[in-house]
């Protein structure tokens, strides 16, 4: 994508945070502490996984390495359901802003990742970063679910969306 990639980058990632930010406003805002699985995240905890993996992908990128040790401005976990999206909110912007002042060069640009090996700049965005939060907006779409949300369509209508359709016709 020379000359494109991070105009499409910053598109996609703005159109896949639109469904991101409606799972985050389906949350039960009682269920910030639901954990189906003991030694996993709760509710809550995966729900600000997202803006931390927005923030440190970010940031590092923009620090020119990568490190845990360093945490990027403004990332206080909220222990509230019902502050998560606004936190969220915040965090993404912080990251976009970051994006949008790289240039197609900086894509090209190879830097060592967390675990030391190196990496395209646009990689780490699209795979590393894009990806992840795909993954785990899944899991989280899940949890909402399972803890006894309604989680909307993400890439298409949920069930209750399509019954609604279906009753139209």
């Amino acid at each position: 994508m020379p000359g494109h990639e991070r105009d499409s980058f910053l598109k996609t990632w703005e159109r896949e945070n639109l469904s991101t930010m409606r799972v985050l406003d389906a949350l039960p805002a009682d269920q910030y502490d639901f954990r189906p699985d003991p030694g996993g995240r709760s509710l809550g905890e995966l729900a600000w996984h997202l803006a931390e993996a927005e923030a440190y992908m970010t940031y590092g990128i923009e620090q020119g390495k990568f490190d845990f040790a360093i945490k990027p401005p403004n990332l206080e976990r909220p222990r509230d359901v019902r502050a998560l999206a606004a936190g969220f909110r915040r965090a993404h912007e912080d990251a976009m802003a970051r994006v949008r002042r790289l240039t197609d060069e900086d894509f090209d640009r190879t830097m060592p990742f967390f675990m030391g090996d190196p990496m395209r700049v646009g990689d780490i965005l699209w795979y590393a970063l894009l990806h992840h939060l795909i993954h785990h907006r899944g899991q989280l779409a899940l949890m909402c679910r399972l803890a006894g949300g309604r989680t909307p369509g993400i890439h298409g209508p949920n069930r209750e969306e399509m019954a609604a359709l279906k009753a139209q016709t």
